[in-house]
């Protein structure tokens, strides 16, 4: 892992940039020196590190005391995509705008992308906790629940996660969340265009963690009140610290 540059914000959270290989990512670090918890925060499906909601969350998780990375896995935010994954792309947003039926796009697509991802986050993870100053449990908070799914099911160092019913998850994925028994926090917005209602609950009550906790709030997919930052990290202080 090298870092390509850093900055030290007004709360004193060290934000630094660094490559692993072929892996950009982003780590903040609490002013604090003394080792503390981890948590791998991704944004939606691909979105870009850089993404400002995912850059204001990690930013007010690192000055709760936390270690927080996110990175650009394979296929993700500004890495190289491959000809089938633009067509695909391109058919998804054309089938959008049309309003158009979009889910069997989603699943021909999104479940490639997580199988492409999860080993470039476990590599990541395997790097961060070799670094001074970053210690275990570890938790995982982003809105990619379906990457969330894939990461839970296969890394047994993820103590508890955050997960935001926004994207699409395929359907083999809803079935792996059976096997998901770490507490969880699930965040549901009400009237989440792109994410039906039922559906969402269908996927919090297959999930077979015995400590479950769902919050739904009205509006629409990016209408999450900022208390669920808070509440979030509440909920990372309860299992990680």
């Amino acid at each position: 892992m090298r870092f390509t540059s850093e900055q030290r914000l007004d709360n004193g959270v060290l934000e630094r940039e660094f490559i692993l290989g072929e892996i950009p990512g982003t780590l903040w670090t609490p002013a604090s020196a003394a080792p503390a918890p981890l948590v791998l925060m991704a944004h939606n499906n691909g979105l870009p590190k850089a993404e400002p909601r995912l850059v204001a969350r990690a930013r007010y998780t690192a000055a709760r005391g936390y270690t927080v990375a996110t990175i650009d896995a394979a296929g993700c935010g500004d890495r190289p995509r491959s000809a089938a994954d633009e067509q695909t792309r391109a058919e998804l947003r054309r089938a959008m705008r049309a309003g158009e039926p979009v889910d069997e796009i989603f699943e021909s697509f999104i479940g490639p992308l997580v199988d492409r991802a999860v080993p470039d986050w476990r590599t990541t993870l395997d790097a961060l906790l070799a670094l001074p100053g970053i210690d275990g449990p570890v938790g995982y908070s982003g809105g990619w629940t379906a990457l969330g799914i894939g990461l839970a099911v296969t890394e047994p160092r993820i103590a508890a996660a955050g997960f935001f019913a926004g994207g699409y998850v395929p359907r083999a994925l809803r079935e792996e969340a059976r096997r998901i028994t770490i507490p969880l926090l699930f965040l549901v917005q009400w009237d989440d265009e792109g994410n039906p209602r039922q559906r969402a609950l269908d996927l919090f009550d297959a999930f077979g963690s015995e400590e479950k906790t769902l919050h739904a709030n009205l509006g629409g997919h990016t209408g999450t009140p900022p208390f669920e930052l808070e509440d979030g990290c509440r909920f990372l202080d309860r299992h990680l610290k």
